[in-house]
């Protein structure tokens, strides 16, 4: 499935969430588990106005499965920047498929800010921040613009920058949901096994974090899940998932 045909200037952006908001959120499923919490907001006050964000990664298919398990019908956005390993685009096929999700929407970069900005397509390797706005972040602002809320992978075990990760944030006006902020590896693990869920086919070479191919390498022993992500450079996300800082209540 590709990328719908709609004019952002007829989107509706709809309610827009603030940071004490999400704290109420937070507080209010404290203790509910991740299914649990999915079913309530996705069948309840959120239908209809969520979507499901994956990069089909090495653990992707734990939430995946989760939320197919209670509406396949919710939309899924894969951004594709065009640097994508062949193996996850297999992945993502074959996992859609295997969960049955009705409505897998692929964004790609927009051609001519990639002739502006990205030429020769090799922006990654001087201005990798550059090339994630491109590639990553803008489509995915097209992607969510008809939402009100969507859901995110994070983990907060991944890395030192994402261990105090909430299960709700406010991030530009939406409402957005990290089930998994709290579950371990173990855990993970134990839920592919229980599910027979597949893995992603690069996970047994090393990588435990899989984005794009130039900026992804195999993770060394002892090191975070994410420390293949952009190796040498003083980046750490891509720029979809940004902290606020107290008293922010970031918008569109």
């Amino acid at each position: 499935m590709g990328e719908p045909a709609r004019a952002l200037d007829t989107i509706d952006l709809g309610r827009l969430y603030t940071a004490a908001e999400a704290a109420d959120y937070e507080a209010r499923f404290e203790g509910v588990d991740a299914p649990a919490m999915l079913a309530t907001v996705i069948r309840g006050e959120l239908a209809g106005r969520i979507a499901a964000v994956s990069s089909f990664g090495a653990e992707s298919a734990v939430l995946l499965h989760m939320v197919a398990s209670i509406d396949r019908d919710v939309p899924v956005v894969f951004t594709n920047t065009q640097k994508i390993f062949g193996e996850t685009l297999a992945y993502r096929d074959e996992l859609a498929e295997r969960l049955g999700f009705t409505d897998l929407r692929v964004y790609r970069p927009d051609p001519r800010l990639l002739a502006a900005k990205d030429a020769t397509g090799l922006r990654w390797s001087y201005d990798p921040d550059g090339c994630c706005d491109l590639r990553k972040v803008e489509p995915l602002r097209r992607a969510l613009a008809p939402f009100d809320a969507w859901i995110s992978g994070r983990k907060g075990f991944q890395s030192g920058t994402r261990q105090a990760l909430p299960r709700f944030e406010a991030d530009e006006g939406r409402l957005k949901i990290n089930p998994l902020a709290d579950w371990d590896k173990p855990r993970l693990d134990s839920y592919f096994t229980e599910h027979a869920l597949p893995r992603h086919p690069l996970e047994a070479q090393g990588y435990l974090s899989i984005g794009c191919a130039p900026c992804t390498s195999k993770v060394q022993p002892g090191e975070d899940p994410r420390a293949g992500r952009w190796r040498g450079w003083d980046k750490v996300e891509c720029g979809i998932h940004v902290a606020t800082k107290p008293g922010e209540d970031p918008i569109f």
